[in-house]
């Protein structure tokens, strides 16, 4: 079924920021805080169930799990790694979530239509949403949402209630892993809360296409920002031609940071954590980019580069991005912009960037706690992984909230809009897990 997203009620810029964050799921830094002597919450204690060790005074129940039945006779696909959590009123939430599927990969059931096929049948990629009852965290209905993508990355949730889902997957007819398809890959989609099954899957081309990881929403302005996972990506913002429909159009722009042409700090520390830098945007051109060049474009107009920009998520009034392999370690990173007000210019500045293994090792999807914290998933690289949730504080101080038992990584965290819940998925088995304690001391 087609699902209209109600824009009628998007969010002006009085209030706009406060209201924005509490539908991302999160009350930023606006919450309650912890003490300043805060160091974490205390050591992690094993799970009797071997999968996800958290400190005393947390608990988790598995919501959903590869295989499980879903309303729509298909089952839960596996991979899954972005996801939102909105809500639908009626005392019910959704979490839309991502499933990072490649063509040769099981749908979980053949769906009935989408975007793209290969060698005619539906590419298996694409969302699922999990209703559930706000108060007590039944699952009422799952089912799948959007169909014929690949490799559903990440995303990011919209003020007016949707979904942003992105295709980590520049490839087509005739491109590098591309046999056999019908249509060009590399798009965002839109996905509405409040849809209640398939539907029609439209790439939001002016959006860019290139390696698409995360995306974010300014409530106050409807610019979304972007993340593009390549060693040589750079940082995207799109300025819709009418805020809250993306559908509109609108001016795809890559950053420039005044002074500062490479942010990764590989080979020489040329960005220092707390120093503040001023920030332009360049317009975009052919940003349909059948070459898959659209980063090495902007970067020869100037455009910063990023090391595998992966999680973006707005805070209250600033914008977090985590670079998965930046840093004199290689890793991680994580940058902190202001976009300016009232006239004033936006900046960045490097927020943290990881010294150990035991700080953080390769983040990827991050979100803003109740408390101010960020929450980072860990997505590591090695034949044996270990892979943590890490907090960080405000003021750059990095500790570990939980540890995954399973030999696969942590995505999608997200907070429910009461900040009682944080919902997390493990990636393979796919499991999506509710965590809940003592988030403010």
């Amino acid at each position: 079924m087609k699902t209209d997203i109600d824009r009628r009620g998007f969010i002006g810029v009085t209030g706009a920021a406060f209201t924005g964050l509490l539908l991302n799921g999160c009350t930023g830094r606006s919450g309650p805080t912890l003490p300043a002597s805060f160091a974490d919450y205390g050591p992690l204690v094993p799970d009797p169930a071997g999968m996800l060790d958290l400190p005393r005074g947390f608990s988790y129940n598995v919501l959903s799990s590869l295989g499980d039945a879903m309303d729509d006779g298909g089952t839960v696909p596996d991979k899954a790694d972005g996801m939102g959590c909105l809500p639908l009123g009626n005392d019910e939430i959704v979490l839309i979530r991502n499933h990072e599927l490649v063509p040769t990969d099981d749908a979980g059931g053949a769906p009935a239509h989408g975007y793209g096929t290969r060698n005619g049948a539906i590419v298996p990629g694409g969302t699922t949403n999990i209703v559930l009852d706000a108060r007590t965290l039944q699952v009422k209905r799952q089912f799948r949402t959007l169909a014929g993508t690949i490799r559903n990355c990440s995303g990011g949730v919209t003020p007016w209630g949707s979904w942003l889902t992105c295709e980590e997957a520049p490839t087509g007819p005739g491109q590098p892993y591309g046999e056999g398809l019908a249509v060009e890959h590399g798009w965002v989609f839109e996905v509405p809360a409040n849809a209640t099954g398939l539907i029609d899957a439209v790439p939001l081309k002016a959006m860019g296409r290139f390696n698409h990881e995360a995306a974010c929403v300014d409530p106050a302005t409807g610019v979304v920002y972007l993340t593009e996972d390549r060693d040589d990506g750079v940082l995207y913002r799109f300025v819709p031609t009418t805020a809250g429909r993306l559908r509109d159009g609108g001016r795809l722009q890559a950053m420039v940071v005044e002074g500062l042409a490479d942010t990764r700090n590989w080979t020489v520390a040329d960005m220092p954590v707390g120093r503040r830098y001023p920030l332009r945007w360049i317009d975009c051109d052919e940003v349909e980019a059948p070459k898959d060049d659209l980063r090495n474009r902007a970067a020869a107009r100037g455009a910063a580069v990023i090391a595998r920009g992966e999680g973006i998520h707005m805070g209250a009034d600033e914008v977090f991005v985590c670079s998965t392999s930046g840093g004199q370690r290689k890793l991680g990173q994580i940058f902190r912009l202001v976009p300016g007000r009232n006239g004033a210019s936006d900046t960045i500045e490097l927020f943290f960037e990881s010294q150990s293994e035991e700080q953080f090792n390769f983040g990827d999807n991050l979100t803003v706690g109740p408390n101010g914290h960020l929450i980072v998933c860990e997505d590591q690289y090695t034949d044996v992984v270990d892979n943590h949730l890490r907090g960080i504080t405000p003021d750059g101080r990095a500790y570990p909230f939980a540890r995954l038992r399973m030999q696969t990584e942590l995505a999608g965290g997200c907070f429910s809009p009461d900040g009682k819940w944080f919902f997390v998925n493990a990636y393979s088995p796919a499991r999506t897990v509710a965590i809940t304690g003592p988030w403010v001391a």
